[in-house]
């Protein structure tokens, strides 16, 4: 590093200034880049057990998040690196939760497609580590604008939708099931127009007994290239019978239900799943919990699990009614199959990745370098935990997940504990 010297003519004392000044600037320049380049992440996550089942990350790793996105996952990341850092030790490090049933279109009417049977997302999603939602059915293509402005727009949970395939969706009283409001060209060019929001077709509530609304909610998804999303309420429609019309990536909710209008799927006289629920699941039908408020047994999903079968998603079914029920949140779902034996890491996929690959969005329920920065950082408690079904029986059990923070899109929404909080120290002096 020169020194620049003034003229001769100058003084000393106005030379020494000079050069004190020129030295302080090279160091300036030389510097300020360093510490910029040093903090070159928004947050990073240290010191946790990242479970990433789509990249098989399964260790003890540091996550880097960089303007509302993944940008480093490895061993051993500089705490000096990022503006904020969150120490993760002893929690679990997992993608941002994706709950693939929902009812959120909450609303002024009765019911629940624009009604006060569904639930606000964020008012129960977040704290759970849940980061997207996908609404099940209540909006159709007459009112999804509607559900659009007054919801999925303002939520900080992202709200996806599988369009119901009637017109008005799950409104209540006269013309909740009119087949002749069934258009494929209606539902299919709103599925077109906003590809970014709707994944898929519903069917679930129909009393009439007759095929053709549920051959017409097929046509609409094979038309539109996106999965058929089924719910048990179809009257008189045997459940053998509606997955024999399913295709290849549809998927069947609910699928430890017990009720009159659907054949469970576990064979209560011998303990076994159904035969045809089996080739169902061999021709790629997904089966998804559904739990909600009738839609989980103990009675069914046990004898399912000592026969090998488990469902591929962990799907809520989040209404006014489930969240205070037997059913909670999602965690509390996922709790229930780690305490029947499910793996962590199996529980982990069933709660992230199977149902971003289930409703084609593979940008989704990942920790990929340059993915979205969806995150959650869960806790498992150990005690003695009862867990209920809807029959309103119960097991024991001895592990519990938490949700000890939410990070949706590189942001932190949800901080049970402070993880991110600076210690307050100065308790009592004032």
């Amino acid at each position: 590093m020169s020194i620049n010297y003034l003229s001769t003519k100058r003084g000393v004392k106005e030379v020494i200034l000079y050069s004190t000044f020129t030295v302080a600037l090279n160091l300036f320049v030389f510097f300020v880049p360093a510490i910029t380049q040093a903090q070159q992440f928004d947050l990073l996550i240290k010191n946790g057990h990242v479970i990433d089942p789509k990249n098989r990350i399964d260790s003890k790793m540091d996550v880097a998040v960089k303007d509302g996105k993944i940008a480093e996952v490895s061993k051993d990341i500089p705490y000096s690196q990022s503006k904020k850092v969150v120490d993760a030790n002893g929690y679990y490090v997992t993608p941002g939760l994706i709950d693939i049933h929902t009812h959120v279109f909450v609303g002024p009417t009765a019911g629940f497609a624009n009604g006060s049977s569904s639930v606000k997302p964020d008012d129960f999603t977040l704290r759970s580590g849940v980061t997207t939602v996908v609404d099940a059915g209540t909006s159709g293509w007459r009112n999804f604008a509607t559900f659009k402005e007054q919801v999925i727009d303002r939520s900080k949970t992202r709200v996806l939708v599988f369009l119901n395939a009637f017109g008005e969706g799950m409104i209540q009283g006269p013309g909740s099931e009119n087949v002749d409001d069934m258009s494929s060209q209606m539902a299919s060019a709103m599925i077109k127009r906003y590809s970014d929001i709707i994944v898929g077709i519903c069917i679930g509530h129909y009393d009439g007994g007759k095929w053709a609304p549920f051959e017409r909610a097929e046509e609409i998804a094979s038309m539109s290239n996106v999965p058929l999303f089924v719910e048990c309420h179809l009257k008189n429609l045997s459940l053998e019978g509606q997955l024999s019309r399913m295709k290849s990536g549809d998927i069947l909710t609910h699928c430890f239900e017990k009720v009159e209008e659907r054949t469970p799927v576990v064979d209560e006289r011998t303990g076994k799943i159904q035969s045809y629920v089996l080739e169902a699941k061999n021709r790629g039908i997904l089966f998804d919990l559904g739990h909600g408020g009738a839609g989980f047994w103990f009675s069914q999903a046990i004898p399912a699990i000592k026969d090998g079968f488990w469902p591929d998603s962990f799907g809520s079914d989040m209404h006014h009614n489930s969240v205070n029920g037997a059913m909670q949140d999602m965690l509390n779902s996922m709790s229930k199959f780690l305490n029947m034996g499910m793996a962590l890491e199996d529980v982990v996929l069933r709660g992230s990745w199977n149902p971003a690959v289930s409703i084609k969005r593979n940008d989704l329920g990942n920790l990929s370098k340059g993915a979205v920065a969806d995150i959650a950082i869960l806790g498992i408690r150990k005690g003695n935990f009862g867990f209920m079904d809807c029959g309103d029986y119960k097991i024991m059990g001895t592990q519990k997940f938490e949700g000890e923070m939410t990070i949706r899109g590189g942001k932190i929404v949800w901080d049970r504990n402070g993880l991110a909080a600076k210690e307050y120290k100065n308790l009592g002096n004032y």
